[in-house]
């Protein structure tokens, strides 16, 4: 009973019992067809030959026989028997006055004679007694000026209609069956081999688990619908693992980020509460709790933005200026350059106008401008906005240390750090964070960089 809850069974048993119901119509279509047709041709034949019959009656003196009497022994005879006709001359009461063939002496009803009063031939089918077989009987009235004078009978045996029937019949029985067990057979064999490498994806699907996610189908590609599905299963593996790995590499970082500031608070408070101080020293202590609390703060805000940003929906969007937003937050930033001797200019055109999320897109230079304060120890820092065709370009270009090319592809990633003692203080999560807010403004973000010549961050915003 579990094989038969399989797909390959039911496609098999759908199959043939498909196949049965088409076959069994068609076959009773095939049988009632020939039935009638063949039906069709005994009668055909049977009219012919009473309308010879008919034409060679002989009428003298009010007395109607055959013209040559078909004796016995004559070769008109012959040929009814040879071809299994039987004949009868009738009066005009319905009373046999000659029969000749093999079944002359079946008895005909004289009712059968009564129904061609209308003038019209009439067929019938009786049995005969004597040998089981049907016979069709057609019944033709010979007339005279309206009168009836005698009735002419010509009937054939319908063994061979019967026989024909009976072989078509055998036939269908023995062929029908047998067809449908090949066909489901044969759907069988093809739900299996269709149907295997979803077994396949199935038994790989229960031995895979979020540590286990390397293994692979690796099934003949094929362009058909199960290959597409393997190699779109084997895609989606590969997405999930990039995934889990990338999710265990953001605890990992936010494990140790998060580690970072409370292993410092931790140590202050307990320096500071193994002996007595002086008031300055305990407000140095919490100056200094103060500094790594406003850090883990700010830690804890950037992974909220993060996890936020996974499935972000910007803030209520309504017309921006850019070049006042860009303007204003180059003005926010200055003092900070200048506090390194750095220069920061701006070059804005006029009119900037875009549809977004204002404080989004702030958060989104104030990061780029940081980080480029942060890794520019001399020289200047330029911002140029550019309008072009559908979309707005900003360039934030620095001269400062510049990023080698191995660690570009990865300066987006969450927690990533150029600098692998990580003596800066941040957490690596800005330049992730404004990525997120370019892509939910259906904007991107560019870096071209090389060591000791500065960085150039590109955003591309749509108008």
């Amino acid at each position: 009973m579990r094989r038969l809850k399989t797909i390959r069974a039911r496609f098999a048993l759908w199959t043939a019992s498909l196949l049965l119901l088409v076959l069994v119509a068609y076959g009773a279509f095939v049988y009632f067809s020939l039935a009638a047709g063949l039906s069709a041709g005994v009668d055909d034949s049977l009219q012919l030959s009473a309308a010879q019959a008919l034409a060679a009656l002989n009428v003298e003196n009010g007395q109607v026989n055959f013209a040559e009497g078909l004796p016995e022994s004559s070769a008109a005879s012959s040929d009814l028997r040879a071809h299994g006709l039987t004949m009868w001359l009738l009066d005009e009461h319905g009373q046999v006055t000659q029969a000749f063939g093999p079944f002359r002496a079946l008895s005909i009803s004289a009712g059968a004679s009564s129904a061609v009063l209308g003038h019209k031939a009439s067929f019938t089918t009786v049995t005969d007694a004597a040998t089981g077989e049907p016979v069709r009987v057609i019944t033709l009235p010979l007339l005279d000026n309206g009168r009836v004078l005698a009735f002419v009978q010509v009937g054939q045996s319908l063994a061979s209609v019967r026989q024909a029937l009976g072989r078509l019949l055998t036939a269908l029985g023995l062929g029908v069956p047998l067809v449908v067990v090949a066909a489901g057979a044969g759907g069988y064999f093809l739900a299996v081999r269709a149907l295997t490498p979803i077994d396949l994806i199935t038994r790989a699907a229960r031995r895979m688990s979020a540590e286990n996610l390397s293994s692979r189908l690796n099934l003949h590609p094929g362009d058909d619908e199960v290959g597409r599905l393997a190699a779109t299963f084997d895609e989606m593996l590969a997405r999930l693992d990039a995934a889990f790995r990338r999710e265990r590499q953001f605890t990992a970082d936010a494990s140790h980020e998060l580690r970072t500031p409370l292993a410092a608070m931790q140590a202050i408070t307990s320096v500071t509460l193994a002996g007595q101080r002086t008031p300055e020293e305990y407000r140095q202590a919490l100056h200094d709790l103060s500094e790594e609390i406003n850090r883990l703060r700010g830690l804890v805000d950037d992974l909220l933005q993060l996890a936020r940003g996974d499935a972000w929906q910007p803030g209520p969007r309504q017309p921006v200026d850019l070049t006042a937003l860009l303007s204003d937050v180059c003005d926010s930033l200055r003092p900070l350059a200048e506090q390194k001797g750095l220069g920061l200019t701006c070059s804005l055109p006029q009119g900037m106008l875009i549809h977004g999320d204002s404080d989004g897109l702030v958060r989104l230079f104030v990061n780029l401008l940081d980080n480029a304060i942060k890794y520019t120890p001399s020289g200047a820092i330029t911002v140029v906005a550019r309008s072009g065709p559908g979309e707005y370009t900003i360039a934030v270009s620095d001269s400062g240390v510049g990023i080698p090319a191995e660690h570009l592809p990865h300066v987006f990633d969450r927690f990533y750090r150029v600098d692998p003692s990580r003596s800066r203080r941040g957490a690596g999560l800005g330049l992730a964070i404004a990525q997120e807010i370019a892509r939910a403004h259906a904007g991107s973000i560019e870096v071209a960089s090389q060591p000791g010549a500065g960085s150039t961050f590109t955003v591309h915003l749509p108008r």
